[in-house]
């Protein structure tokens, strides 16, 4: 199995940025976790603060991984050409999300990308990438 773990904006400043929110650990150490864990699952990991990267990296991947562990960031909140990416390919994704959304800031509520995706994590910190490469690898 493969897998890809997609960031979005800004958590290329994981470990530095609102670690009251986000925590104190950078995501190339998690990930190295992650990759200690899942031994049987191959983990392949890219980060962008541009919306049309992001896209063009699910459209290069759709057939070469079995699933998208994905912290669209920000754009969760803000892009319907993320949300028809997702609805365009059949690989699924799961978002994920550090913070609980529904405990921040209206806006945040509002998720354009979840209703097509396989499934939704937040609120569990760094812990919610754990869970959703687990959800892949359970076959839920």
């Amino acid at each position: 199995m493969k897998l890809l773990i997609l960031n979005g904006p800004n958590l290329n400043l994981l470990g530095t940025r609102e670690p009251h929110i986000y925590g104190n650990r950078a995501f190339e150490k998690y990930f190295k976790l992650l990759n200690a864990e899942f031994p049987n699952i191959e983990l392949e990991y890219f980060q962008s603060n541009q919306e049309g990267e992001l896209i063009d990296k699910m459209h290069e991947e759709r057939d070469k991984v079995d699933g998208v562990v994905f912290n669209p960031g920000a754009y969760a909140h803000t892009s319907i050409a993320l949300s028809d990416c997702i609805a365009a390919i059949d690989t699924p994704v799961v978002e994920v999300h550090i913070s609980n959304v529904f405990d921040r800031e209206g806006y945040r509520q509002n998720l354009l990308l979840a209703k097509n995706c396989k499934g939704f994590i937040s609120g569990f910190g760094l812990d919610c990438y754990r869970l959703a490469v687990a959800s892949f690898e359970n076959g839920i």
